[in-house]
């Protein structure tokens, strides 16, 4: 099977700047696109940014957080910075990954908690 796990969450104060990643594990034959979602507290789920064919990013994240991959390692980072406090929330990682036995899914990871303090 394939996972997901996220890490460099945490807390920061606003202007700070924070680097979550995201590792991509199992039986990996291809990833298609790795991109950031979020969610705050009592809001839907929302697009942060993703790297497939092109880099998109939502108009929150234009500016200040850039989105990278490092292929060989399966790993998607997203660097964050000028924080808001309105950037809390916690952070997850989805991809689109063909395995080695041929079968195409979007994945999730756990999540990364992101706290910006005023």
């Amino acid at each position: 099977q394939v996972q997901l796990v996220e890490s460099g969450g945490g807390l920061v104060q606003a202007g700070g700047s924070l680097r979550l990643s995201c590792a991509a594990s199992g039986s990996i034959f291809r990833i298609n696109y790795m991109a950031w979602f979020r969610q705050a507290p009592g809001k839907q789920r929302e697009f942060v940014a993703s790297s497939g064919g092109s880099t998109n990013y939502a108009d929150s994240a234009k500016g200040r957080f850039t989105i990278s991959r490092d292929n060989a390692k399966n790993t998607v980072y997203l660097q964050m910075n000028s924080l808001k406090p309105e950037d809390t929330a916690v952070y997850y990682c989805n991809a689109e990954i063909l395995t080695a036995i041929g079968t195409r899914s979007r994945y999730w990871g756990q999540g990364t908690h992101v706290t910006v303090s005023s």
